[in-house]
């Protein structure tokens, strides 16, 4: 996974903005490393900050220096940075869609994926790490299946409703998310600080 997601869009659906203790953000459609997202924790659902800080490390937050924002569902029980989260610390993260890039060269080429089905909310499976009182996550990633491969090697692990809740039951199947579909199309080029996608106001 590329690394950039877009915000779900909630509004209308049984987590009303109004009933939430959390206060909203605007929908962003370039969400980035570090940044504040949504996440489903048991029926709460909250905010977390993207890029896993496991609980155990001791220097401050700018000492943090690995690469913690994916995890890949065939080693993160065993990492160490994850194992705690896989055991402890499972949640779903809701998604309007991701990013990957093709080309050998700068700019490359973003395309954008999105469910193949009817359905405009993705479920990706996470790990959640609450470090001093912060709440960190990762989105766990597999190998891609056949409509992603074109694009990338790896995909998000993304759950149909079934899948669901044997994820946050504690189910260590491989196979998690292989059979998800998504589309994709090729979109303009961005940068870091550019929000592509968002709809004309």
């Amino acid at each position: 996974m590329g690394g950039r997601f877009i915000d779900p869009n909630l509004r209308g659906t049984e987590f009303e903005f109004s009933e939430l203790k959390i206060t909203p953000f605007p929908r962003w459609f370039n969400v980035k490393p570090t940044q504040e997202v949504y996440v489903l924790v048991g029926q709460e659902l909250t905010c977390a900050r993207w890029g896993l800080i496991p609980s155990w490390h001791k220097g401050d937050l700018k000492d943090w220096r690995a690469s913690t924002i994916n995890a890949r569902i065939e080693d993160a029980a065993t990492k160490p940075s994850f194992r705690g989260a896989w055991r402890y610390g499972r949640y779903l993260i809701p998604a309007g869609g991701y990013y990957e890039w093709t080309g050998t060269m700068s700019p490359k080429q973003p395309h954008f994926f999105s469910s193949a089905g009817n359905e405009e909310t993705m479920w990706f499976a996470g790990l959640l790490s609450v470090w001093n009182d912060l709440r960190t996550c990762a989105i766990l990633t597999r190998a891609a299946n056949d409509t992603v491969t074109p694009i990338h090697d790896r995909m998000p692990v993304i759950l149909d409703s079934t899948e669901r809740e044997d994820w946050l039951s504690g189910s260590d199947r491989q196979e998690l998310g292989a059979i998800y579909r998504v589309k994709h199309h090729p979109v303009a080029r961005f940068g870091i600080k550019d929000d592509p996608l968002r709809p004309e106001t």
